[in-house]
């Protein structure tokens, strides 16, 4: 028979083990959940970079990938993880999808405007500019180019909290089923048509 010290080391190493295991399950989670943010970014930001330079391009205007979309998107996937888990732009729950979905599009586009345009002012101020010329810079320097930017990044969140909100009504699992296996192992028994 076991003495009730060796008992109470067992019990402990145990609750040690469990510890350690629901913080690396924590930690998954989170990088999942930037990963997933990042990646989504970097395509975002990747389709504005190509899109300038076609158009520069067209204009006879070289232009050189620098992977500054690549860096900006880790930067505000960063900035919108850790407004998420202060619970930003968590309205409308019980709403019908749609109204999630657009608050938290227009929301998270509104911030990653103002996060955007905080990163540059502080990077020209850093190389020498002043303020004013740094705010000139963005968006045309205008208010109707600040909200065309902010119009095209809320947008381009749809789809991103589409997935997020459907995936959270529908559950992960079920959701992670239906979107990632064949159609024939979908969870309902029926094959979709």
């Amino acid at each position: 028979m076991r003495s009730e010290t060796e008992s109470l080391k067992a019990g402990r190493a145990y609750a040690k083990a469990e510890h350690r295991s629901r913080v690396w399950e924590i930690v998954g989670r989170e990088l999942r959940k930037f990963g997933t943010l990042f990646l989504y970014l970097v395509l975002v930001f990747g389709l504005f970079t190509l899109h300038q330079w076609v158009v520069l391009a067209s204009n006879h205007i070289s232009y050189v990938f620098y992977g500054a979309s690549v860096i900006n998107a880790l930067i505000l996937a960063k900035i919108m993880h850790v407004a998420e888990a202060l619970h930003f732009g968590e309205r409308f729950q019980d709403k019908p999808l749609v109204f999630p979905i657009l608050y938290q599009s227009v929301a998270f586009g509104l911030l990653l405007v103002v996060a955007y345009v905080v990163e540059e002012v502080i990077v020209d101020l850093l190389k020498g500019k002043s303020l004013v010329q740094s705010v000139s810079d963005l968006g045309g320097g205008t208010p109707a180019g600040f909200l065309a930017v902010a119009v095209i990044m809320s947008v381009a969140l749809i789809p991103f909290f589409a997935f997020k909100e459907i995936r959270r009504v529908y559950g992960g699992a079920a959701f992670d089923s239906l979107v990632f296996k064949a159609r024939g192992d979908a969870p309902s028994g029926k094959k979709p048509a």
